[in-house]
């Protein structure tokens, strides 16, 4: 099995160069992403209960939430200040994130065209006197060109959902924060 994998992989011709950096980047953004997006890293539940109860807040926190709270507290007057520097931080959860979009609709064409060059490969072998390919050889280098195709949907799908997952996941977070939000600006006005 090992060595029809690296079969595969040498089907895939030169472009499984790009089709590598685009699996270990997607990889690398989506580990990275759901690392720093953990519940307690974006809005621990004790500063989350202590913004709703009306509780003291807490300093010493690197969330995404005690950032903002930090923030609130030295501007407390300037409320647009306070909701620009919100949205800061939700694009700054964003991060990374784009590029998984471009690595899933880059990398089937990667493989699309690692797949009509070894199938021009293929065809430029047809013998000229007999109109007729040589069969095996015509049918290995289908298959191999193929398998550009398939390692590139192979990215492109895992890619993908790992995009939908952590948008979602940013976008629920950005919701959860408004309202915290809301609540810490009537704080501050009082």
């Amino acid at each position: 099995m090992f060595i029809a994998m690296i079969e595969v992989f040498k089907g895939a011709g030169l472009l499984i160069y790009p089709l590598g950096i685009c699996s270990v980047v997607a990889a690398f953004i989506i580990c990275e992403r759901a690392y720093a997006l953990r519940q307690g890293a974006v809005m621990p539940r004790d500063l989350v209960d202590a913004i709703v109860s009306g509780k003291p807040l807490v300093g010493g926190n690197h969330s995404v939430l005690a950032r903002i709270v930090d923030f609130a507290e030295e501007h407390r007057k300037d409320e647009d200040a306070i909701k620009a520097f919100a949205r800061l931080e939700i694009n700054r959860m964003e991060r990374g994130v784009p590029y998984l979009d471009v690595i899933y609709a880059a990398a089937p064409l990667i493989g699309l065209t690692g797949t009509v060059t070894g199938l021009l490969q293929v065809f430029s072998q047809i013998a000229p006197d007999t109109g007729l390919p040589d069969p095996v050889n015509f049918t290995k280098g289908v298959a191999l060109a193929l398998s550009a195709t398939v390692i590139g949907l192979t990215i492109a799908i895992p890619s993908l959902v790992g995009s939908g997952y952590l948008q979602r996941k940013i976008e629920n977070y950005a919701a959860q924060l408004d309202v915290l939000l809301e609540r810490i600006l009537q704080r501050g006005r009082s």
